[in-house]
């Protein structure tokens, strides 16, 4: 059976695979993971091949426009039939459809609530809601929207967003303060800078208890290729059932998750999860 990670389209059974192909995408993803033009020796190092190997697999692929030589560098880099791939897969690639697929795999795992949030007109907006097996008393429904500093959700946005958008919102909502008409109460204006470090250092938001009692949530963004945050994925649950320190199970299948969806969408940065979770207690 698939686990809560598992969100590749990939088939159980492939059957027999052509071994030069998958040789060569060894040199592919070397050359992904250098991020910038490569020499031969490099390159053949990283994929394991030697480089009279590399060189010929590398002459193919220049034939066919995967990857292109630089003539006074000698150095090798993805090419631009290796772009029209890319831009083609992101095209047909749906974060939504995919991250349900993911909320719904989750909730069943680990028997928690897992809620999907995107930027709305108002902020942190949920747009689907997966139930798990503990019912829950928590007003959480599509088209809930979010403080960003009284909520795990907000924060991963407050914290990840790029652009003005996230941080006039922010302040708007710290001077409502208790009139606002959202999720979570706001918090102390005073705590929200540590707040929005701590979550940029580890890469993902915790709160406790709040808002309501008894009830904790963890929250990890989903990236596109420009490194934008798409959407949050959360998960919700009795604070007995979910366990909020780091490094716990929760935390790194939530995180798995997300990175996974977020190198579907082209993302090729870092989040890690074994950093310390927020300690200061919201929801």
């Amino acid at each position: 059976m698939a686990s809560a990670l598992d969100i590749s389209t990939k088939p159980e059974s492939v059957g027999r695979g052509v071994q030069a192909i998958e040789v060569g995408g060894k040199l592919l993803a070397a050359m992904v993971a250098a991020g910038a033009p490569a020499m031969l020796r490099d390159i053949a190092l990283a994929a394991g091949l030697t480089p009279a190997q590399a060189h010929a697999y590398l002459r193919s692929f220049r034939t066919i426009g995967l990857v292109e030589q630089d003539g006074d560098t000698g150095r090798y880099a993805l090419g631009p039939f290796a772009l029209q791939l890319g831009m083609t897969r992101l095209k047909s690639f749906d974060p939504l459809r995919m991250a349900g697929q993911v909320a719904i795999t989750l909730s069943g795992e680990l028997g928690l609530m897992v809620a999907i949030l995107v930027w709305g007109t108002y902020g942190p907006t949920v747009v689907q809601v997966q139930e798990g097996t503990d019912q829950l008393h928590v007003n959480v429904r599509a088209g809930t929207v979010f403080t960003l500093s009284g909520t795990a959700s907000g924060a991963v946005f407050a914290a990840f967003m790029k652009g003005r958008a996230a941080a006039e919102m922010l302040a708007a909502e710290l001077q409502e303060g208790s009139r606002t008409q959202k999720i979570g109460p706001p918090a102390a204006p005073e705590d929200v800078a540590q707040t929005i470090r701590a979550v940029r250092e580890q890469g993902y938001a915790t709160t406790e208890g709040r808002p309501v009692p008894g009830v904790n949530a963890i929250s990890a963004p989903v990236f596109d290729s420009t490194g934008q945050i798409q959407l949050a994925l959360t998960l919700i649950g009795p604070a007995a059932a979910l366990p909020l320190e780091a490094g716990n199970p929760f935390v790194l299948r939530l995180m798995e998750a997300t990175r996974q969806l977020s190198q579907h969408l082209g993302w090729a940065g870092e989040v890690l999860p074994e950093r310390s979770p927020l300690k200061r207690k919201t929801a």
